[in-house]
């Protein structure tokens, strides 16, 4: 103890002492205070991990899970569903490239060859394909493309007897309930819930997925690209740094706000022309533009090791928005309830846990005049 605890701790003659102790009352010197304080943090301090220690022990025992085949999208559980299969994955085909590569998936809404998809992720329906479940593959005819639903319909060539979907309400599902969709071009089922309220998701405008110089010196005539974010527009169509880009869509830009402005007007999907100086030679390249919401989560990492997500993955009028484990190539298929109703068109793979489709209230009645309109196009008139 030191000097001052000690004379702290004597004994000073109190007038009230007997009156204190007659009362009950303890007279406790500051260094027993401070001795009993710290024994009884350390008491505390031991007896709570006394308390918690069989919880750190719990911690520590591996939790047991599930066999795979009973998680989710087990096929133990999926089994529960095969039921659909003639109500979804029947329904539905695969949009190819010549080569074979998987672009998208179509849900057929016509026994005659008619099938809707999502528009921006096939901006040149003449390059492409349709294969169905049965292996039989044919040309693409566009119909319509409606650029404000992301939808285009098309028409198989010289196909018929398809299974063409049978639509219901979606007005109807509530938040939780199970859903049924197809994965991997159509052919297999996979199952989650509605996870969120029907809404409008607005739109940001598109991007090329680049940064570029803001202070561009005067005897350079563009706009030089100091950065390119990766899996974007402008990497996918071979622009690099130090590229000065020339013509936007075939405006001349000389700043960089004007880039800016030409491409944020325009709609994910759409393919524009870009001319550019590398090396002091004279290029251009074909972009096809994605949504400003991909290109800053590519940027930020957010569209990493989850198979990606769309091309175009705002600006729709409505939505609904479910977990089912999709990726962007089984945007335009169907979406179903366990009734086996098919309530919407997967249009949007948004982020690791969130797809988005088209309600059926949002299109089918557009797209059956479509239809219409197609197979019993107006008579020619003959003009005396």
């Amino acid at each position: 103890m030191t000097n001052d605890e000690i004379r702290m701790t004597k004994k000073i003659p109190n007038p009230n002492d007997e009156r204190l102790a007659a009362s009950g009352t303890v007279v406790i010197s500051s260094f027993e205070l401070r001795h009993l304080f710290v024994i009884r943090k350390f008491v505390i301090r031991h007896s709570a991990v006394l308390f918690l220690s069989p919880f750190f022990a719990l911690a520590d025992t591996p939790r047991p899970t599930l066999p795979p085949e009973q998680r989710t999208n087990g096929w133990q559980t999926l089994s529960a569903v095969t039921q659909l299969k003639p109500l979804t994955l029947d329904c539905t085909a695969r949009v190819e490239s010549v080569l074979g590569r998987p672009i998208c998936t179509a849900t057929i809404v016509g026994a005659d060859g008619y099938l809707l998809t999502k528009a921006s992720e096939v901006p040149d329906l003449d390059k492409a394909r349709v294969r169905f479940a049965d292996g039989r593959t044919a040309a693409l005819r566009e119909v319509r493309r409606e650029v404000r639903l992301d939808l285009v319909l098309a028409q198989a060539v010289g196909v018929t007897g398809l299974r063409a979907v049978s639509f219901g309400a979606a007005k109807p599902l509530t938040l939780g309930q199970w859903m049924c969709s197809t994965a991997d071009a159509g052919k297999e089922p996979r199952i989650g819930i509605v996870s969120a309220q029907r809404r409008r998701i607005p739109g940001d405008g598109a991007a090329l997925g680049i940064r570029m110089d803001e202070k561009t010196p005067k005897e350079v005539k563009g706009v030089r690209i100091i950065g390119i974010a990766s899996e974007s527009p402008a990497e996918v169509a071979g622009l690099q740094e130090n590229d000065v880009l020339l013509t936007i869509a075939g405006e001349v830009v000389a700043q960089y706000r004007r880039v800016h402005e030409i491409v944020n007007k325009r709609q994910p999907g759409e393919i524009i022309e870009v001319r550019y100086l590398r090396k002091d030679k004279e290029e251009s390249c074909r972009v096809r533009l994605a949504s400003r919401t991909k290109v800053l989560q590519n940027w930020e990492g957010e569209d990493f090791a989850n198979g990606g997500i769309s091309l175009r993955s705002d600006s729709f009028p409505e939505v609904l928005q479910h977990d089912i484990p999709l990726l962007p190539a089984d945007m335009g298929g169907p979406v179903a309830t366990l009734e086996g109703k098919v309530v919407g068109i997967n249009i949007a793979r948004v982020d690791r846990v969130t797809t988005f489709a088209l309600p059926v209230e949002a299109f089918w009645i557009e797209a059956q005049q479509w239809i219409k309109a197609d197979r019993h196009p107006p008579k020619a008139v003959l003009v005396k």
